[in-house]
């Protein structure tokens, strides 16, 4: 059976191709093999858990095989440095930035409505949120704004960095730039370059829980979680820039997909006591969703993907674990993204990966606009201003349902401001 990796609740990540074929680009394979998360399948079962350490993994591999490049060289912020503190950002409600006028998903979820509504109240402080995926790249969306967190994925023969866990999560193999792109949507600069970010004042702190094949082992994603909120963890340092926001577009391997596994579970509620909301993709199965984890978990905000029209896309998981839907994109119409591994600077892939950003980061300017809002209170306010569905429903099958409706950042922020 071809198992595919999970991270990435990717859809069919266009671009891909040009991407390998980049010059001066670490990425592996020939420019017209399609990466391995290109084609949904439908639910999958995986094997029974092992006990950690995962190995050998060689079964869940890919079909086809990867070579793992040598990471791209950065001189990144190191995880021991906190972020600068909050200051002011430019926030437009009409970016001059040259791909926002393709960005049709900010218009979906009204982005220039809430963006005016925090401009004229003068409000809202830098929220740091955690991208717990493939890891650091330097985006220069980011500039000054973005950490090299810590590496989480303890098996050495999945890390592709010669080593277990350490300080250096940078993003290795074929799916590396998948974080850039998340951290991007949610955080892009107002800047008059490249594309629009939802919050342009966040600052985004990269955690690295996904080995080179794309697949996340349960531990590793609980300790990322734990730390990724500031909590401690056995082994690594603590995390100086602690995140009110997680963002995962993804799901554990190794386990099977019946439930909520009880150590994310567990990770998942003392983040949330901790006051960090979590925010999860729903998965690309075309399945019900409550059988992943972080999906299926209680106190996720789990968001699954529509297409322009509002309309569930085949991929997108659904059900009644599943919060709110958000713009994830279809196959020929994704989400237009800025990324340094993209033909001209940019990519347009599509998944639920790219739907839960949408959401992270409207929490985000929720959090920045009152900072006693607690993680069940963001959950509550995204899902209750979502735009209901055409027609009442996602999908024709009232069965596969998207939760209470489409992402709403206008409705939203004028909750919060009392506008």
């Amino acid at each position: 059976m071809k198992v595919l990796p999970s991270v990435l609740l990717t859809a069919a990540l266009a671009g891909t191709a040009a991407l390998a074929a980049s010059p001066g680009l670490p990425l592996p394979g020939p420019a017209t093999a399609p990466l391995p998360e290109l084609t949904p399948e439908p639910g999958r079962t995986l094997p029974a858990p092992p006990l950690l350490p995962l190995l050998p993994l060689l079964p869940l591999l890919p079909l086809s095989p990867v070579t793992v490049p040598t990471p791209t060289p950065t001189t990144p912020t190191r995880s021991t440095t906190p972020l600068p503190a909050s200051r002011p950002a430019p926030l437009s409600s009409q970016p001059s930035d040259p791909l926002f006028a393709r960005q049709w998903d900010l218009q979906a979820i009204g982005m220039p409505g809430a963006w005016a509504q925090v401009a004229a109240g003068g409000r809202g402080t830098g929220v740091t949120v955690a991208v717990l995926d493939t890891g650091f790249v330097n985006s220069p969306e980011l500039a000054g704004r973005v950490v090299n967190g810590y590496d989480f994925v303890s098996d050495p023969a999945r890390a592709g960095d010669g080593d277990g866990r350490d300080r250096d999560a940078s993003g290795v193999g074929q799916f590396a730039y998948h974080a850039e792109v998340i951290a991007n949507l949610i955080g892009a600069a107002h800047d008059g370059r490249g594309m629009a970010g939802i919050n342009p004042q966040a600052r985004v702190v990269q955690v690295r829980v996904a080995g080179v094949d794309g697949m996340i082992a349960p531990q590793d994603l609980a300790d990322g979680l734990r730390w990724a909120a500031g909590l401690s963890v056995p082994g690594a340092p603590v995390n100086p820039n602690p995140a009110r926001v997680l963002n995962l577009s993804l799901y554990a391997d190794f386990i099977p997909l019946t439930g909520c596994d009880a150590r994310i579970q567990a990770a998942v509620d003392a983040v949330t006591t901790r006051g960090a909301l979590v925010v999860a993709g729903a998965a690309n199965d075309g399945t019900d969703a409550g059988g992943y984890s972080p999906a299926g978990c209680r106190n996720v905000l789990t968001v699954t993907s529509v297409t322009a029209d509002g309309r569930r896309p085949g991929y997108a998981n659904w059900g009644v674990a599943v919060a709110l839907a958000a713009p994830g994109g279809e196959p020929g119409h994704g989400i237009v993204a800025s990324s340094v591994s993209g033909p001209g600077g940019e990519r347009t892939p599509n998944g639920t990966s790219f739907a839960a950003p949408h959401a992270a980061g409207v929490a985000s300017l929720l959090f920045g606009l009152k900072p006693t809002l607690t993680p069940a209170q963001v959950r509550d306010l995204l899902t209750r201003t979502a735009t209901p569905f055409p027609g009442g429903r996602c999908d024709p099958d009232p069965r596969r349902s998207c939760g209470r409706g489409v992402l709403n950042a206008e409705a939203a922020v004028k909750a919060v401001s009392g506008k």
